[in-house]
């Protein structure tokens, strides 16, 4: 059975193809395309396929009420970290193209509908959706008609939820990516729970499945490619001195490099059966044991733990698992000592 998979500018996303990293940037640019335009740099560098901003419209996205609500990572309200870190809408089609110009995929995460039609009006490749929209509804809806491919943040939200937003998608045609996340910042490795990325696979067999993750090492993607995932997603900053509420659980230039190739790597040992394989013939032929004389033998002498036992190599004789069942049998023939014995001496 095929896996399934999606495409995003012409890359094919799923479990036979090599994990999608995905950089995001998102807000850690602080508000300055400048500083978004050096961590672009930096991410070329590092070997990323596709860069993921966040487009904020702030009074399209947050009601007054933001100004009250500060997240449990910051100190300043949830209103004032996206109206500081927003780029203007100039500003963010220019870093669109500044992506796309050094040879990478641009995508964003649209916050509310103005955000949406915004990325869509630039004929954007996909969308990313985070874990607070995912039982967004009308948002999904709306986001779904466009058709494009979309990856969904599934933090926050049990299975019956997902399936909720999964049947919007599916409405739509819309092709989709599901992705575990557990919305701390920065996730302790407790609360990871790669166990419910497999639920996830379970549950969706249609999906490209994935991880988008908050802790501060690559330990949870490298896990998570191991157990199946497709997309590896994490915060992304050009050094850790930069300042912002994701620079904490960001990777940087270096850990993205080592993570690409990492997921590569352990994308290739994953799978497969518990049996021999072709290429192992070689090393069978030598490691294997064979049953062996080791007393001269005479025609019609029994086989004894005195006069045969099992030795390598594994080619040209009777595999050791065979041993047994020889004793107490009779050579049809004499037999020399050290030999390999051969089923047509056995009576």
């Amino acid at each position: 059975m095929n896996k399934p998979y999606i495409e995003i500018a012409g890359r094919k996303i799923g479990y036979d193809f090599p994990p999608l990293v995905i950089a995001e940037i998102g807000i850690n640019h602080g508000g300055s395309l400048e500083v978004a335009k050096e961590m672009v740099d930096s991410a070329k560098r590092a070997g990323v396929e596709m860069v993921k901003h966040q487009t904020h419209i702030v009074d399209d996205e947050m009601s007054r009420e933001a100004k009250n609500t500060i997240p449990s990572h910051t100190k300043e309200s949830i209103y004032e970290i996206m109206q500081t870190c927003a780029l203007s809408e100039q500003e963010e089609l220019e870093f669109k193209e500044y992506v796309e110009a050094q040879g990478m995929i641009f995508v964003s995460t649209p916050f509310s509908r103005a955000a949406a039609d915004r990325l869509i009006s630039w004929d954007v490749e996909g969308f990313k959706i985070g874990s607070g929209e995912c039982n967004n509804h009308p948002l999904l809806e709306h986001i779904a008609s466009f058709g494009k491919p979309m990856i969904l943040s599934t933090g926050m939200n049990d299975l019956a939820s997902v399936a909720k937003s999964v049947a919007i998608l599916e409405k739509h045609k819309a092709p989709f990516a599901l992705l575990h996340t557990t919305n701390l910042y920065p996730t302790p490795n407790h609360l990871v729970r790669l166990g419910a990325m497999a639920q996830l696979q379970e549950a969706f067999p249609q999906a490209v499945i994935g991880l988008s993750d908050h802790t501060i090492t690559n330990h949870a993607c490298f896990g998570a490619v191991a157990l199946g995932a497709s997309i590896l997603e994490r915060h992304y900053t050009d050094h850790m001195q930069r300042q912002g509420p994701d620079i904490v659980c960001s990777m940087d230039e270096q850990a993205c490099a080592e993570l690409i190739e990492g997921s590569k790597i352990i994308q290739l040992q994953r799978g497969g059966d518990k049996k021999a394989v072709a290429e192992e013939q070689a090393t069978i032929d030598f490691a294997f044991a064979t049953v062996c004389t080791i007393q001269p033998i005479q025609a019609g002498e029994q086989f004894t733990k005195e006069n045969i036992w099992v030795k390598r190599p594994g080619k040209g004789g009777i595999l050791a698992e065979h041993f047994e069942s020889i004793l107490g049998k009779t050579a049809t023939e004499d037999l020399e000592v050290d030999i390999q014995v051969q089923w047509k001496s056995i009576k």
